[in-house]
């Protein structure tokens, strides 16, 4: 089995907006993945907003310099993640249909194989 991790990605603002009822149907979405997922899943977790994250790059000189917030020019951001064993990234489509991050006009999801140093 291979391992993949799913990234999701949405603009905050919107997902700020959502409505209790559909906060419920958006975490509805979550439990049908998870459901049909099952013991493929090795961790998933929600992330904090975007503006709590702090980024380290080095500049021209190779000192370490820390910047509050993400390093984005983009609404979307980075706002949680799955990471599953599947077979193969056919059977990793089929669930993350289920997501609604996929189904949002705001937000989608990233798929990447991870890779097996072993």
């Amino acid at each position: 089995m291979a391992k993949y991790m799913i990234l999701i990605y949405g603009d905050a603002q919107q997902w700020d907006a959502m409505t209790d009822k559909q906060w419920k149907a958006h975490d509805a979405a979550h439990e049908a993945f998870v459901a049909k997922a099952g013991t493929q899943i090795i961790d998933g977790q929600q992330l904090e907003m975007a503006p709590t994250a702090t980024t380290l790059r080095s500049d021209s000189t190779g000192q370490i310099q820390t910047t509050d917030g993400p390093f984005l020019e983009t609404k979307e951001a980075l706002g949680g993640y799955y990471l599953i064993e599947a077979t193969d990234l056919d059977e990793v489509l089929s669930m993350a249909t289920l997501l609604p991050e996929v189904h949002a006009s705001h937000s989608g999801v990233e798929i990447r194989p991870v890779v097996d140093h072993g």
